[in-house]
């Protein structure tokens, strides 16, 4: 039976990790929660209401697309988030 063949290449070793890991900044974490609720309340303000809060009247069907902006913002930091 013939002998299998020696791998030509080198098993991938990763690169050394720093002593220190990276922070995220003291901000991150209030502004992410602040932007999830905000959204999470102005949706819910608006179907509680029915839009007709003077802010949310002029918004119309837009108020959706609002509260969902704040909802991908805050989103979009959390995967900052150390």
């Amino acid at each position: 039976m013939p002998k299998s063949r020696v791998r030509a290449k080198a098993v991938y070793t990763p690169p050394p990790r720093r002593a220190r890991a990276k922070m995220s900044p003291r901000w991150l974490v209030p502004t992410m929660l602040a932007c999830l609720l905000i959204g999470l309340a102005w949706i819910a303000v608006y179907y509680i209401t029915g839009g007709t809060m003077p802010g949310q009247a002029t918004l119309g069907g837009w108020n959706l697309a609002a509260g969902m902006a704040f909802i991908i913002a805050g989103v979009a930091l959390a995967t900052k988030w150390r």
